[in-house]
This record gives C-alpha cells, structure tokens and sequence, in this order.
C-alpha cells in the first residue's frame, strides 16, 4: 500500500469522526475502498445495516439503486453516492409504464422485483427479494402466477427451484453476468481441474448449471471461506477473488472470466470517498445526495415491507 492511500484513508477516519459519517462499501468494490468502510457486502444487507447506526450521514460506495434502498429505509438520514454517475444497467433498463400494462393485461400475475431495480421500478411492484432470498420468497408467495423482473438468469434460476409456480420472465439482467459463456467454464475447468466452480445465479443457465455452488455474492464468499476446498473459480465480478485471496492467504481464488468486471462499480475511487466526505455540511454535497420525496419512499418501499413480512 502506497502512503498516499493510506494518507486518504487515515484522512477519511479523521472526517468520519468529526461529520459523523459511517461509510457503507459494496464488496464489488476496491479492497482500499472496503478498508475504510464501516460495512461492506451486498446492497441490500447495507442498507438494513444503516438503519442500526445513529450516524446522521451516510455515504454509499456502490450504485445508485444502493443508494436509494438505504434512503428508503433511513429517509431521516442524509445518503450521499461517492461517485453520483455510478448507476446500473440492469436497474435501470426496465421502464415503470411497461411492468404497469403487464399488470393491467394480467391482473392475477403478481410482480416480483429483484432488489436491483430503481426506486421507481419498485413502486408498480408486489414484493422485493436479494439474490440470496429469491427462492425463499417466491415459494412463500400463495400466488401462482408471476413476472419476475429485471434479471430473466436470476428469474430462471428460481423457476427451477419453484416449478409449481407460473413465472413470466422478461429479456433483462445483468450484462456483466451474463457475457459469460459455458465455453469459459470448460476452459477454466480446464486449467484449474482441482478448483471448484462459485458462480452467481446472474449469469446465464448454461454457466450456473456447470457450478459447484450457485448463489449471492455474500453466499460465494461464505461458502470459499467455509469450504475444505483450496483452490476455487470465482463466477462473480472479479473483486470478490481480490478481497479472498486477502482473507484467504491458504486458497487460490481463479476468475472464471475476465469479462467479469463493472464498470460502473469501477467507477468509484477512494478519492471520489474523500470529496463527498469532505463536502458533507456544505453546499457541494447536495450534488452526491439522494433526494427522494415522502411519496415515493412510501410507493416503493411497500414491495421491500412485503419481502420482510414474508421472511427475506
């Protein structure tokens, strides 16, 4: 580590204790970003973890659906995105309008919304699930009928697992994920014979059926460190192989492709944390803060009070 990381990192400490910040840092994020985080791991997890600190400000390294689920469940807190340009392709590809006609056309269809959609997605939905608890909550669900939106790999990954429900899927997800092919999982197995294969149920069928373990990025890291195993192909962004081979000195974590890196996590820097740190309590920080009105919080978080009601 250089000591111009380290000085921004001890300089960030410096303003967390004097503006009362607590910083929550996506795994997909730089291992020097996850070192000065006072919570890292899946966005949905994070934003639970605001809601129990007393902090007045939060700052989310990660994207800006993240951003706006910690807003929602703490709108008396002041969220700011490091990097305000940092969104998702996936959250953002469907458009309100389109799932509200599904609905009209189909009103017995109930729609189950993966926690990576924007706000506004979430208010024409029924219920919210995390990649970790899609199974449990669909399954849960007395209704037969359903659209599963954004991602259609993580949607067929819980129609197999749920056969006795009707799921519509529709063309969406992660594009990241899904560029993955099956001929990379034959050439990884190929050099790493000895390695077990963790993927994401983001990408494609054809990839995740070939794996040793399918699930949420807290559930591959949980499962590396937990495992017997010493060697292991990581089918996920590829910081998630960084950030276990630190914890995980005795292992060897082997990226299932190189295609597996978003751009717009990439985006945040350990110096994009210093600014909205330093600008909080200032005019500049409204341009980093997550502005949401009363209504929308209220619209859009009845789908995420329905996942908790049916244990997610």
């Amino acid at each position: 580590m250089t000591n111009t990381v380290r000085s921004v990192q001890d300089r960030i400490a410096q303003l967390k204790a004097e503006k009362d910040i607590c910083i929550l840092a996506h795994s997909y994020q730089g291992h020097e970003i996850i070192e000065t985080a006072d919570f890292t791991g899946d966005s949905y997890k994070l934003s639970v973890d605001a809601t129990k600190v007393t902090n007045k400000n939060i700052v989310f390294a990660g994207v800006h659906f993240m951003a706006e689920t910690a807003k929602m469940l703490s709108p008396e807190k002041h969220v700011y995105l490091a990097n305000i340009e940092a969104g998702c392709p996936m959250a953002e590809q469907m458009e309100p309008e389109l799932i509200q006609a599904i609905k009209e056309s189909e009103p017995d269809r109930k729609v189950v919304a993966y926690i990576n959609t924007t706000a506004a997605l979430k208010t024409v939905c029924d219920v919210c699930v995390t990649s970790s608890s899609a199974v449990k909550i669909v399954s849960a669900m007395p209704d037969k009928k359903l659209l599963f939106i954004p991602d259609c790999n993580l949607g067929s990954f819980v129609q197999k697992a749920c056969p006795e429900k009707d799921i519509m899927l529709l063309n969406g997800g992660c594009p990241v994920h899904a560029a993955v092919t099956a001929d990379e999982v034959t050439a990884a197995k190929a050099a790493h014979p000895n390695a077990l294969l963790l993927v994401h149920p983001e990408c494609r069928p054809a990839v995740s059926e070939q794996a040793d373990y399918v699930g949420s990025t807290s559930g591959i890291i949980d499962f590396a460190k937990k495992s017997d195993a010493k060697e292991f192909i990581i089918g996920t962004e590829a910081s998630i192989a960084e950030h276990l081979q630190f914890e995980c000195p005795d292992k060897r974590f082997y990226l299932l492709s190189k295609k597996i890196l978003c751009p717009n996590m990439k985006m945040t820097n350990l110096t994009d944390v210093l600014r909205v740190c330093e600008a909080i309590g200032t005019d500049e920080a409204k341009e980093s803060e997550i502005i949401m009105s009363d209504e929308l919080i209220a619209n859009a978080k009845v789908c995420i009070d329905e996942m908790l009601r049916l244990g997610g």
